[in-house]
């Protein structure tokens, strides 16, 4: 291919076109994707917004509520079957746990899980954090979630068993109950977020997971910038003078 632009003559290989092609598309193509996060990030964070805007009374009879949805519930917690969520971190990046202690509901029976808090972890791994509670019944006040999950799960799930507080990675609901056999959940949350203002919790500075809209945005923006970079970089160095008739 030659194309002469005034006194210069575009020219470049075939192969070099099609590898600034693919590389161009691929840096686009991580652009959207980075937008399309910072689209499920915005969601996200509206919904966190918005779970305020009511507050629903949770039963054993109570269907799947949005998540982040504001509740209340009575009952009571079983402090001798708790779970211990390992790898998880503070705003600083401290390791430690997040505490998910078994609540039994008066209204209806059943149960739910309730995240407390998080916890640092000790001197080691073995030396569990005491994360006893009262048993007495009380008004539980929180916001509905998911149990934390792994970014890539590897292997297959290991049975958790005791004794307690359990350690475990990234559990599922399923897993919980199978170590607690029990069956009458409450279907209105995986996980609810226990309120930062309730007692009988630890560190609870609760958002929504991962990056907020604006750092994908931002990171859209360096992949559509490296495209144009690129681009130009491909044409620059494909000029020459053209000959003189």
């Amino acid at each position: 291919m030659r194309i002469r632009i005034g006194s210069r003559l575009f020219q470049p290989g075939a192969l070099m076109t099609l590898m600034t092609i693919v590389a161009i598309a691929g840096l686009v193509s991580l652009g959207r994707w980075q937008l399309r996060r910072a689209d499920e990030k915005r969601s996200l964070y509206e919904a966190f917004a918005a779970g305020t805007d009511s507050v629903r009374r949770v039963d054993a009879a109570t269907p799947p509520l949005p998540r982040y949805q504001h509740i209340r519930a009575m009952g009571s917690y079983d402090p001798a079957h708790q779970v211990l969520i390992d790898n998880m971190s503070n705003a600083e990046d401290q390791a430690g746990y997040y505490v998910i202690t078994p609540f039994e509901l008066t209204d209806g029976g059943g149960w739910l899980l309730v995240n407390r808090g998080w916890v640092p972890l000790g001197r080691s791994r073995a030396d569990k954090p005491d994360v006893a509670v009262p048993s007495s019944v009380r008004v539980l006040r929180g916001r509905t979630d998911h149990l934390p999950r792994a970014g890539i799960q590897l292997g297959a799930p290991v049975a958790l068993a005791p004794p307690y507080p359990v350690v475990a990675n990234f559990p599922t609901r399923a897993q919980i109950a199978a170590l607690l056999h029990e069956t009458r959940w409450s279907r209105a949350a995986d996980v609810v977020l226990l309120d930062a203002a309730e007692p009988d919790g630890y560190l609870r500075e609760w958002r929504p997971p991962g990056f907020p809209p604006m750092r994908h945005i931002a990171y859209a923006v360096q992949w559509f910038a490296m495209a144009a970079a690129l681009a130009v970089i491909y044409v620059v160095t494909h000029l020459r003078p053209a000959e003189r008739a």
